[in-house]
């Protein structure tokens, strides 16, 4: 990818972001996270010179391994895959700004057990599964709250800064609308226990997201292609 396809890249999806976040307020601001799980540690230098400093993975090797060779540039990493309890301190070792995938109390109190012992926090997003899919991971909608509040007080080394989901697998806009806005509510009614970020819309349908209260974006092949 060439510094001038990344700038026209990340220029159209700005553009769009713009559009989307408008329809919502002037005020309403969205933080774009750049997936690079499919791209080479060469493609997120050249996006970071034409502005983008955010970057998710999804798989903690290639975390440490792209974070290693781009270790002079300031970018902020966040971690957006499933993690597995046998590589939570991996993860801890490597520092993400944003781990987006807590996706049960059951994690959060493994994953809090072993900040203690390293005497480190980390900044966390609660996992919903609020299309109600069994192919995907993540707390009930109907329990979010609960869980959230749980993890808020039994869970000390972890820093909830709100919420992600992941919208319905389906062609059906109608229900990729209605499991944004089961998100969006809950994220609202826990802004008060120090939820800021709701985090849904990936390349296919961030636009929609956005529109239904998302303030934080997961974008991966529209920012990559060549």
């Amino acid at each position: 990818m060439t510094k001038k396809q990344a700038i026209q890249n990340l220029d159209e999806i700005i553009t769009k972001v713009e559009g989307a976040r408008l329809y919502v307020s002037a005020h309403h601001i969205v933080h774009i996270i750049a997936i690079s799980k499919y791209s080479k540690a060469i493609d997120i230098s050249t996006l970071y010179t034409a502005g983008q400093r955010a970057f998710g993975e999804n798989k903690i090797q290639d975390l440490k391994l792209k974070n290693e060779k781009l270790e002079d540039l300031p970018l902020q990493w966040h971690f957006v895959g499933r993690l597995q309890s046998n590589k939570i301190n991996n993860l801890i070792d490597l520092n993400p700004s944003l781990m987006h995938s807590l996706d049960s109390f059951n994690l959060a109190i493994q994953l809090n057990k072993k900040l203690s012992a390293k005497n480190k926090t980390m900044k966390c997003l609660l996992q919903i599964n609020s299309a109600n899919e069994q192919s995907k991971t993540g707390v009930s909608s109907s329990e979010a709250i609960s869980v959230y509040e749980q993890i808020s007080t039994k869970c000390p080394n972890i820093q909830l800064l709100g919420v992600m989901s992941i919208g319905a697998n389906t062609n059906d806009k109608k229900l990729v609308k209605e499991s944004f806005k089961i998100t969006k509510k809950i994220f609202d009614k826990l802004k008060d226990k120090g939820a800021i970020y709701c985090s849904m819309g990936m390349s296919s349908d961030f636009e929609l997201a956005i529109k239904c209260g998302s303030n934080m974006i997961r974008v991966g092949s529209s920012l990559f292609k060549n």
